[in-house]
């Protein structure tokens, strides 16, 4: 297949905005990033979408409710001012792009359930950018018996063709998830905790900031070694791979009592060891670690992964990476896949039965339809 512009949408659970990325690709082995904007959230839209994920959580299965329809009306809106936004940036004119890749904002998932949720109108977005869209990426997967989740490392594997194997890639987003790729091109993959979710609720339980800019509250505290200890003690760890989990399965009321700064350095290094216990299930040692997501900023974060993890974290603009674009590269990467019936999923990366396509497609016409 010829390469193809195509963006890429996502919107992560740390809710901090819409990451739009263009790239030109032909979903195998050809990728050139193009350009890449961010569009942050207001607190308003935070507050809307984070009360649609706490009524999600309390739901057996998706339903119709009024305020997830107007969270998921809202965020679809502000994705077309995302595609928009990004086309005027990159000058390139939208009948260019073959197709967008829309991840929507996950409000709950629970694959133990055979579900998962990401609210947003695909159908909308086609019509209101004119350009046709893949939604519902993680649908099929889960329908299949898959945890529906990581679905990055086909990108990851496409990004690190040139690299030493095996080799592990870790995004910390608002759950943090570890891709390892072997020497043959096997991939394995598997979420490994609570990434900086847990660092910015508390962040924001206790100074009202959405986060620890550079590690700096977490890097003056000092880590509660037994609450730490009841915290790890979770059979969840220990499980192996392929899992995924939801931002909702864990909350900071372990180190509530704590002062600000323990806190923080509590919750950050048990981030940390929860990424060092992942590494102890692979089949192997990565020869490196590098590392996207947001979380890549916090020094005191990666600092900690260093110390549990034995190998140094190198945050992927190293090698060359916009650690910011991937997540939304690799939505608009797998949105070709799903365009050409190649898979986006795996056995070791969800747990799928077999390497399986996925997608919904909405085309600017109006007609929607299942992945080729």
């Amino acid at each position: 297949m010829k390469p193809v512009f195509a963006i890429g949408l996502m919107s992560g659970t740390s809710l901090d905005g819409i990451d739009a990325a263009l790239i030109e690709t032909d979903g195998e082995d050809h990728v050139r990033p193009i350009a890449f904007r961010a569009l942050s959230y207001d607190d308003a839209t935070r507050a809307v979408l984070a009360e649609a994920a706490q009524i999600a959580l309390t739901m057996e299965q998706p339903g119709e409710n009024a305020r997830i329809a107007a969270a998921a009306r809202r965020l679809t809106d502000l994705h077309i001012d995302a595609v928009f936004g990004l086309l005027a940036e990159a000058g390139v004119a939208r009948d260019a792009v073959g197709v967008v890749g829309f991840h929507g904002q996950t409000i709950a998932h629970r694959p133990d359930r055979g579900w998962t949720w990401q609210i947003g109108d695909g159908a909308v977005l086609a019509r209101g950018t004119g350009i046709d869209v893949v939604g519902s990426l993680r649908v099929a997967d889960v329908a299949a018996g898959g945890q529906g989740a990581p679905l990055l490392p086909v990108y990851h594997r496409a990004l690190a063709a040139g690299l030493p194997r095996p080799v592990a890639i870790l995004n910390l987003g608002g759950v943090a998830n570890l891709t390892w790729i072997g020497a043959d091109g096997e991939l394995i993959a598997f979420d490994t905790g609570p990434g900086n979710g847990l660092i910015d609720d508390w962040m924001m339980a206790e100074r009202g900031e959405r986060f620890d800019k550079g590690g700096a509250l977490a890097g003056v505290g000092w880590i509660d070694e037994t609450l730490l200890g009841k915290m790890l003690d979770m059979p969840w760890f220990d499980q192996p791979p392929p899992k995924s989990l939801d931002r909702g399965d864990f909350t900071i009321a372990p180190v509530r009592g704590l002062g600000a700064a323990d806190g923080a350095a509590t919750l950050t290094r048990f981030t940390a060891e929860t990424v060092a216990l992942g590494l102890g299930l692979l089949p192997g040692r990565a020869s490196r670690l590098i590392v996207a997501g947001g979380g890549r900023h916090n020094r005191t974060l990666m600092r900690m992964i260093g110390e549990a993890c034995g190998i140094t974290p190198e945050p992927i603009d190293a090698i060359g990476w916009n650690g910011d674009a991937t997540e939304a590269e690799g939505f608009a990467y797998m949105a070709v896949r799903s365009l050409r019936g190649l898979p986006i999923s795996f056995p070791g990366t969800t747990g799928a039965p077999r390497p399986l396509p996925g997608g919904a497609l909405h085309t600017a016409a109006g007609s929607s339809g299942a992945g080729a």
